[in-house]
């Protein structure tokens, strides 16, 4: 009689223990469930991000920017400008261009995406005063 109880006991801890590994096996995949539905919502949420600040952009910077290679953002972030202003294009031109000289230990790479950099703030530059000019044009008319 105890073999039938051990053996009944046995069988019953089997279970208990297949089914605990179900329900950690389930949960587990719920969480990994969750967490790549979130990770798809948060990148479609980014693309759509995108997406909108490229059509927000004008046709004339889009164009500067497909021109130079270089896109407006990445032109100001390497010449570390928040606000267009000719004076603080310039002169943080000048100085990181004159740091990454290269006889001074610098890269010339660095140095060419400084002035690919200017280039294409310059463009910016003249694009927003050709707007302005049509606008003021337009109002005048």
């Amino acid at each position: 009689m105890s073999q039938l109880y051990e053996d009944v006991r046995t069988e019953a801890t089997a279970v208990m223990k297949a089914k605990y590994l179900a329900q950690i096996v389930v949960m587990g995949a719920q969480v990994v469930g969750r967490a790549f539905a979130r990770a798809l919502r948060q990148e479609f949420a980014a693309s759509q991000a995108a997406a909108q600040a490229r059509n927000s952009a004008g046709q004339h910077s889009a164009a500067a920017s497909s021109i130079t290679g270089m896109s407006l953002q990445e032109a100001q972030q390497i010449l570390h400008i928040s606000e267009l202003t000719p004076e603080a294009i310039q002169k943080n031109y000048e100085h990181l261009f004159k740091v990454n000289d290269k006889s001074v230990g610098g890269s010339f790479y660095l140095q060419s995406k400084v002035v690919r950099a200017k280039e294409r703030l310059d463009e910016e530059l003249s694009i927003q005063t050709q707007d302005k000019q049509q606008s003021h044009q337009k109002t005048e008319t």
